[in-house]
């Protein structure tokens, strides 16, 4: 079910157009006009080169969808003493030559500062290291670096797309680690689809890392890649399609259910996918306390009755207690929340009208959710999107920089349950009770209080329990 048309609010569909405009009065106010009537907004006009019959100009325009953009770059082609010289996709533009490069934190500019950062100064150092391996993470990069490892498999809602198909996305996380966290997060795709590959390739680069970020693998191998490094590894891995989609979902929840006045342990919730997010959410959820988590896919309710479920779905049944079996209308009539993780336009209206009182809907599929917010709104208390253009966007941004800061800062061992819960506690938290509302359920991603709150709250979780070196 599509989103339905409205104002352009995100820069995702931005185009450079190079016009033509005929120099005579009037002409560019036509350009203006299809703009607007195409459901542009005009951005940045900027003049490249003028005579005395022609005016080139590079025009910045936000579009609603890549298809309305090529509807627009028609349009203007049509318009007489307007031609069509170029079209540009900014998103392009701003990826050529990548997101990301290697740089050093130190200036190597004489003879000295080249034998005390090369030979024969670093010989003392490697030495050093060798006899005491723990000083590896003082004297190298080791204390605050992030691999960031995908095969391809699973790529946001593109699905397997293969390794170099994932590369921006990883190289985006890994501007993201650095800008909000300060972390250096290395993108690594790698040719590889078995779980024994992915875990011996892992596991044979570790040494460089102080943690490994999993990304972007399908389940359910993904659930046995991450449990083989834990065990193997003495560094935290974190799948972050699991865990960091159920620390935003579990602080969202927990203020949604402030707003609306009710209280966890009385909640009923129902969870449309059971992939990777899906799975890694109903079990945190499910760990809080909450009254009920069911858990559903294309086929209905993961229950203890069907015949085709998967091992890691086998072993959710047992987790949740789940008693029953069914679709998913009847596992949604009566829950007072529906979390969607799973694909475009899957909820119907009549579903959403069956829920309890009061009702959140957090329709998290991306970039289509799984009903449209704006038809939803009259009938539920709460809604929330995975989209930046609607009120409580649900983001795992939200949670991986702060969560990798504080396990790097604690010198942490391994991830536990707790430091996830203190992670949602933590970013639930940044929103204060006296500013919730139905519209603000979580903080920005670029609040300054963000990391560092979650950063203190994972720490303190990790000395609690003993997991520091």
């Amino acid at each position: 079910m599509a989103i339905r048309p409205g104002p352009v609010l995100t820069s995702a569909y931005r185009v450079v157009l190079r016009l033509g405009v005929e120099n005579r009065p009037g002409r560019f106010a036509d350009v203006a006009r299809v703009i607007g009537e195409q459901g542009g907004s005009l951005g940045v006009i900027d003049l490249v080169e003028s005579t005395p019959t022609v005016m080139v100009r590079e025009v910045t325009v936000d579009m609603p969808d890549e298809q309305s953009a090529a509807r627009l770059a028609s349009a203007l082609q049509g318009l007489d003493g307007v031609d069509v010289l170029g079209v540009s996709d900014a998103a392009f533009r701003l990826h050529e030559g990548g997101k990301v490069e290697m740089r050093g934190r130190i200036s190597v500019r004489t003879k000295e500062d080249l034998s005390l950062v090369y030979t024969p100064a670093v010989a003392r150092v490697s030495s050093a290291i060798a006899a005491d391996p723990t000083k590896a993470w003082t004297l190298t990069m080791r204390g605050n670096c992030v691999a960031i490892v995908s095969n391809g498999s699973a790529v946001l809602g593109l699905g397997d797309i293969g390794p170099l198909g994932a590369l921006p996305v990883m190289e985006g996380k890994s501007l993201l680690f650095r800008d909000l966290a300060g972390i250096s997060a290395f993108p690594l795709v790698i040719e590889a689809r078995a779980a024994d590959e992915i875990v011996d390739t892992v596991a044979r680069i570790a040494p460089t890392f102080g943690g490994i970020n999993l990304e972007d693998i399908a389940a359910p191998t993904c659930f046995e890649v991450e449990r083989r490094l834990r065990k193997r590894l003495d560094i935290p891995v974190f799948h972050d399609d699991q865990h960091g989609t159920a620390i935003v979902v579990h602080a969202a929840l927990r203020n949604a259910a402030a707003v609306v006045g009710l209280a966890l342990e009385e909640m009923k919730v129902v969870i449309l996918g059971a992939g990777a997010a899906g799975i890694g959410t109903a079990r945190l959820l499910h760990r809080t306390g909450i009254a009920s988590v069911v858990v559903c896919d294309r086929r209905g309710i993961v229950g203890p009755k069907r015949e085709d479920l998967t091992g890691e779905k086998k072993m959710l049944v047992q987790e949740l207690g789940t008693p029953r079996d069914g679709s998913l209308a009847d596992a949604i009539a009566g829950a007072h929340a529906f979390i969607g993780v799973s694909g475009p336009g899957l909820l119907s209206l009549e579903a959403v009208r069956t829920m309890a009182r009061p009702r959140i809907v957090f329709a998290l599929a991306n970039p289509i959710p799984e009903i449209d917010p704006f038809l939803v709104e009259p009938e539920a208390d709460i809604v929330a999107t995975g989209r930046s253009d609607h009120p409580n966007q649900v983001n795992n941004v939200l949670a991986f920089p702060g969560f990798f800061r504080g396990l790097l800062d604690a010198g942490a061992r391994g991830v536990s349950d707790g430091m996830e819960l203190a992670a949602a506690e933590a970013l639930a938290a940044v929103v204060p009770a006296d500013h919730r509302s139905a519209e603000y359920i979580l903080p920005s991603a670029f609040d300054p209080n963000v990391v560092p709150q979650i950063a203190k709250a994972v720490a303190d979780a990790a000395h609690a329990e003993g997991m520091v070196r």
